[in-house]
Order: structure tokens, then C-alpha cells, then sequence
């Protein structure tokens, strides 16, 4: 089993973790309606690549 010979520094530890930073969501743009939802999912109005996947409450 390994074992640590030193304890790691906070600094150190801190700069361990640099790279696990969360960044932005991929956003895409919705060509029928031009608004902006997240990638590979429907937006909000029910679109998806351009065509009309769900039902929703203002369709009624």
C-alpha cells in the first residue's frame, strides 16, 4: 500500500486541483426560433434541429 512520505501544502494541494475548475456549458442556437439552449437537448419552446419534438403549453 502506498504511503506519503510528506504531507502535501495547501498551496500545493490547491494548485493540484487548478485544472478541475468547472467551465461554461456548450450553448447552441436554435435555427427555427433563434434562441439559445444547451447542446444536444430541446429548447425550451419544444425544438430540436429545427423541429418540433414536445408538446407544450402554448400549443394547446
Amino acid at each position: 500500500m502506498a504511503v506519503q512520505q510528506n504531507k502535501k501544502s495547501p498551496s500545493k494541494r490547491g494548485m493540484h486541483r487548478s485544472h478541475d475548475g468547472m467551465s461554461k456549458p456548450p450553448l447552441g442556437v436554435e435555427p427555427t426560433t433563434g434562441e439559445v439552449h444547451l447542446r444536444h437537448h430541446v429548447s425550451p419552446t419544444g425544438f430540436y434541429r429545427g423541429k418540433k419534438v414536445v408538446k407544450t403549453k402554448s400549443d394547446d
